[in-house]
């Protein structure tokens, strides 16, 4: 079982239009609803190819409620914990024509130390069940940098580890297996541009490998047996949001049957690609995977060190 921890779940609605202009009144269809939050999203990828996943995090109030309905009507197993303050909504709206995506997230409910302490509790449970552990996406109010640390630091099976900024940083001292940011993710928590010594950067305080995604140029990675640079030989147009998350879950699906890294590398990369195919985040076009999965570039990156 891989269980995926949402600390900031959301629900989530989607827009598409043809140009977000700024300023402008935009006439749209009705939207995709939702249960969303990135740790959500690659338990959706997950069941969606088949694999045996958990749902853990907060949710609370009416879009707490509406999370779980909506987990439970996609068939995906969950054990949110309940708290007072409601969950937080996202509004995501997506450009038809170029395929770029605007967000706007609530910060999230804040989160009691009696909240954190049940929680705790539970994934205690949870995470000796699994043989994979996600960690995704950002902190809601009141929870301190190091609280993934701290789950990371007790859970003895493999843990990925993907958010940004202090929470990033933090979290390193556990020494999670793989950590995943973005390229813009990477430059801010290093402060260097260039993408390979950034990786290493982020290995030397406690990565155990670094997998860093770069859009449509595909991934970045920086392990312990080596270094690699992996691409899609064609682009993909539709909707970017979720093309991280489904990334981790590839990583996920590869460290629990132990897969070699370029076999999940280019996993990882023909996964994300067909979740940008995919209407809404957290979907995936499985044709566009398997079509895509032969055909994605592996190359050996020795030479940037």
């Amino acid at each position: 079982m891989i269980l995926t921890v949402t600390l900031n779940a959301a629900l989530d609605v989607t827009y598409r239009v043809p140009v977000v202009q700024p300023g402008a009144e935009h006439r749209v269809e009705p939207g995709g609803t939702r249960a969303g939050g990135k740790g959500v999203n690659v338990a959706r990828v997950l069941h969606a190819l088949g694999h045996d996943t958990l749902v853990t995090g907060f949710a609370g109030g009416v879009t707490g409620l509406a999370i779980r309905t909506e987990l439970d009507t996609a068939g995906i197993r969950e054990a949110l914990v309940d708290i007072d303050a409601p969950a937080r909504r996202t509004v995501t709206v997506v450009s038809t024509e170029d395929g770029t995506a605007t967000a706007f997230n609530e910060p999230g409910p804040p989160v009691s130390v009696g909240d954190w302490t049940r929680f705790v509790a539970t994934y205690h449970s949870l995470a000796s069940r699994a043989d994979v552990v996600v960690l995704s996406g950002s902190l809601p109010p009141g929870l301190p940098d190091h609280a993934y640390a701290q789950l990371i630091g007790a859970t003895s099976t493999a843990t990925i580890l993907d958010t940004a900024g202090r929470p990033l940083l933090a979290g390193l001292a556990a020494r999670p297996h793989v950590v995943k940011p973005n390229a813009e993710e990477l430059a801010s928590a290093t402060g260097l541009d260039d993408r390979p010594a950034a990786a290493r950067w982020l290995r030397e305080r406690g990565a155990g490998a670094v997998v860093a995604s770069l859009g449509a140029a595909g991934l970045l990675a920086v392990t312990g047996d080596g270094t690699w640079r992996v691409s899609c030989p064609e682009p993909v147009h539709g909707n970017p949001t979720g093309a991280g998350d489904a990334c981790v879950a590839a990583l996920a699906v590869g460290l629990a049957t132990g897969a070699d890294w370029p076999s999940l590398l280019a996993d990882a990369v023909a996964l994300s690609a067909a979740a940008v195919a995919g209407p809404l985040a957290g979907d995936v076009d499985l044709d566009t995977y398997r079509r895509l999965l032969s055909t994605v570039e592996v190359q050996d990156a020795h030479a940037d060190r």
